[in-house]
């Protein structure tokens, strides 16, 4: 609304100029007043006309078409370049399918038709076609501009669209993780509950119907955690049933990159302290979608993969030094799959995490999940 009404000031002012500075002089002024007061609406006209587009387009042209008969003069050049301010918002707010659309184009030919031949000085060829152009370009620029905006937000609806899919496969990638490993501690209990039933001695009859109920409803469990990771588990993933990886993996998959062409320094500080197998998973899977990301972005280049084991949390810090020499310059990191993942792993423990360019050059990953 400010830029509108900032619009609206700057017709008023030259309007205004127009008819008191440029036109008080003409001999057949007879009614000043009338066309001051029409420069004056015009340009409220154009401070609403997003609100009431073709609105403001016909009260504009019908009573421009009634103030010619009304005082036997013509229209300055002002009410000329303020229709054309009015058709061309009309053409870029209005759908093309709405009869509105043609009918304020309709509305500005007949405006410009009685501007030309309601003119007693000769009006030449050339002056006709100059003003058939500035109508068909402010018609344009108005289609042109409403067809930008369905595509931005086509563009917009998709990308996020995609953002949506890639929050979906990441999160079910990460249930089928955890639900891997939630089966396998289940399996733990009931074996290490077997265990202890097979040691109890006769007279503990009590304690052994105790634990074969904790049998029995764990292999249900386990039966049933089976039976929901058929479902997830969809692609190459569960062709082979791989062990889940974890940060005691992380030199092997350090050496994958380097085979690849990433410099990786691994610096791992701190007194490692026992993890949840889901939290290392996490860890594991955030240094991991960092280095293919340095990959993808910057090429072959050196990356410092820091983890500190500290008290009650868990530091992750991937840095690379940009792209390497011969590398286009890469469109660093948006919110591609890529961080999507890191943020849904991260959300998972209610952690932090951090990305953005390093100064001169470069990107890190920072993450932190308490432990």
């Amino acid at each position: 609304m400010r830029l509108d009404w900032a619009i609206a000031a700057i017709v008023a002012v030259f309007s205004l100029a127009e008819e008191i500075g440029g036109r008080t002089g003409e001999p057949d002024r007879t009614h000043p007043a009338l066309w001051i007061g029409l420069a004056l609406a015009s340009a409220v006209l154009v401070a609403v006309r997003r609100r009431i587009p073709f609105t403001s387009l016909a009260v504009y042209s019908v009573a421009g078409g009634l103030a010619i008969p009304l005082s036997q003069e013509m229209l300055g050049a002002w009410q000329f370049y303020v229709e054309l301010v009015l058709l061309f918002t009309v053409m870029a707010e209005v759908p093309r399918a709405n009869w509105r659309a043609p009918a304020a184009l309709a509305l500005a030919l007949g405006f410009l038709s009685l501007m030309v031949f309601a003119d007693t000085a000769p009006v030449g060829p050339g002056d006709v076609a100059i003003a058939l152009v500035m109508t068909g370009v402010a018609a344009g620029a108005g289609v042109a501009v409403q067809r930008y905006r369905e595509v931005a937000a086509q563009a917009q609806e998709r990308g996020a669209l995609l953002a949506r899919e890639a929050v979906n496969e990441e999160r079910n990638r990460i249930a089928r993780e955890l639900h891997d490993i939630v089966a396998h501690s289940v399996s733990v209990m009931v074996m290490q509950s077997g265990a202890v039933r097979r040691r109890l001695l006769e007279e503990q009859a009590r304690e052994r119907e105790a634990l074969t109920a904790v049998e029995e409803a764990g292999r249900e469990a386990v039966h049933e955690l089976r039976r929901m990771l058929d479902v997830l588990r969809s692609g190459p993933e569960s062709a082979v049933n791989v062990p889940q990886p974890s940060l005691a993996r992380l030199e092997e998959l350090v050496e994958q990159v380097r085979v690849a062409g990433l410099d990786v320094k691994l610096d791992v500080r701190g007194a490692q302290v026992p993890l949840s197998a889901g939290l290392e998973l996490s860890a594991y899977r955030i240094i991991q979608e960092a280095l293919t990301n340095t990959l993808k972005h910057a090429g072959p280049t050196r990356v410092l993969v820091a983890v500190a084991h500290r008290r009650g949390e868990l530091a992750i810090e991937v840095t690379d030094e940009g792209p390497a020499p011969g590398h286009e310059p890469p469109e660093r990191r948006g919110p591609g799959q890529g961080l999507i993942g890191m943020r849904e792993r991260v959300a998972l423990f209610d952690g932090r995490l951090e990305a953005r360019p390093v100064p001169g050059g470069g990107f890190t990953v920072r993450a932190t999940l308490p432990a």
